[in-house]
């Protein structure tokens, strides 16, 4: 949980960079990608890689050279976090996740 903190405390202070996303839309997005990738060997999916691939291309700008490693922190954290759930609260977790990579066109 610590190594979790920090990183979304170096994560917060690297916001700041002048790239096309506000600091919100930055971190909503690796948040967001983070927890469902982290998600995938738990929740026992299978991620068509071309489709995280193309969805990457579409929305990270290609200049964004923190993205990776913040990307890298945010996903050793979920796993952490998914490692500490109740079955109930990982099956409900795995529930919305599969709807949500779905979405994102990962899975079928």
């Amino acid at each position: 949980m610590k190594q979790f903190l920090v990183a979304v405390a170096l994560l917060t202070g690297t916001l700041g960079s002048a790239h096309a996303w506000s600091d919100l839309e930055r971190m909503q997005a690796v948040m967001q990608l983070s927890n469902v990738l982290a998600s995938e060997e738990p929740c026992e999916f299978t991620y068509n890689q071309a489709k995280i691939e193309a969805y990457i291309e579409k929305t990270v700008p290609a200049d964004d050279m923190e993205f990776a490693a913040e990307l890298g922190m945010m996903t050793q954290g979920a796993q952490y976090n998914l490692g500490q759930m109740t079955p109930s609260t990982k099956t409900a977790h795995c529930a919305q996740i599969r709807r949500v990579a779905k979405s994102y066109g990962f899975s079928d």
